[in-house]
């Protein structure tokens, strides 16, 4: 479906992109830094655990860059070569999980898990998801389990889990109509939070990490999108619309703010406006300790 940008280009999402920058912000002062530049599109930064580099992902493969020089590599993923942009590193950083599409499920997104070494991997992927579409979003801290957004035949897309190492079988933690997305346990694993259409508006909730005791922690006039939590679990970054973009969408190349709140709850403040959206931070990119958080924004016009 070919869609207008308000630069007034005519552009097809996932192909014609407007240059994107890769950005790291200080969450105190609202410093914001340029790491690096692309015609094309990178996408999701996450930051490895020693601190050292940020992995993201551009036409279906996975980068890192180094924050110190600059430097680009390739991330090998195998056969895993078409990669959304919900990869996710593990709590202890030794492993990666990815949302890499196969022919088998239609091109749909199926969960995998490679072994790392930093921003290296040291393994193929193994599947971890027995069906598609399913799109990564976190890990457990102890590494026992991974989460997901996934829609299984009834046409609503709710949060699951399942083993990391695939074992077994999966469990639906959520059953509300329309979408619940972008899901990611805190630091100590006590909550999950994620993101729900449920109330008319795409709004924060948190769960207990058995799906129990689901509560909305925003209700304002933004639609919000993609919760992370801090390492220390005090506060929540997370990406927020206006009433431009509808409620379940989240698109590409549209004013948005990067905000944040204290993970108990409250007023929100805008921690950077951004021209952006799809791809900024859909996965955890807190800095480890907890200074910074990376995001994309893109290049074209307001």
């Amino acid at each position: 479906v070919r869609w207008v940008s308000p630069a007034g280009e005519g552009l097809v999402p996932y192909r014609d992109y407007l240059g994107s920058v890769l950005e790291v912000v200080e969450v105190d002062s609202g410093v914001r830094r340029v790491v690096r530049r692309s015609e094309g599109n990178m996408e999701a930064p996450n930051w490895t655990v020693d601190g050292k580099h940020l992995i993201y992902n551009s036409g279906g493969r996975l980068y890192s860059v180094e924050l110190a020089t600059g430097v680009v590599a390739e991330v090998d993923t195998g056969f895993a070569v078409g990669n959304n942009n919900d990869h996710v590193l593990s709590f202890d950083g030794k492993w990666m999980g990815l949302s890499h599409h196969v022919a088998e499920e239609g091109g749909g997104s199926v969960v995998f898990a490679m072994p790392m070494d930093g921003a290296r991997s040291t393994g193929v992927p193994k599947r971890v998801t027995a069906r598609g579409p399913s799109y990564l979003h976190g890990w457990s801290p102890d590494g026992r389990y991974v989460l997901y957004t996934a829609e299984r035949g009834d046409g609503n897309y709710d949060i699951y889990r399942c083993p990391a190492d695939g074992s077994g079988g999966e469990e639906r933690l959520t059953t509300a109509e329309g979408l619940d997305d972008g899901s990611e346990y805190s630091p100590d694993g006590r909550w999950i939070w994620f993101n729900s259409v449920r109330t008319g508006r795409m709004q924060l909730f948190r769960m207990r990490a058995d799906g129990s005791g689901q509560e909305a922690m925003t209700g304002d006039g933004w639609n919000n999108w993609f919760p992370h939590v801090s390492p220390d679990g005090k506060r929540v970054v997370f990406l927020s619309y206006l009433d431009e973009v509808l409620p379940g969408d989240h698109p590409y190349y549209k004013r948005c703010a990067l905000r944040e709140m204290a993970a108990g709850g409250g007023a929100a403040r805008v921690l950077a406006f951004v021209y952006g959206g799809q791809g900024t931070i859909n996965v955890p990119s807190w800095s480890p300790d907890g200074r910074h958080v990376a995001f994309v924004s893109y290049s074209g016009a307001v």
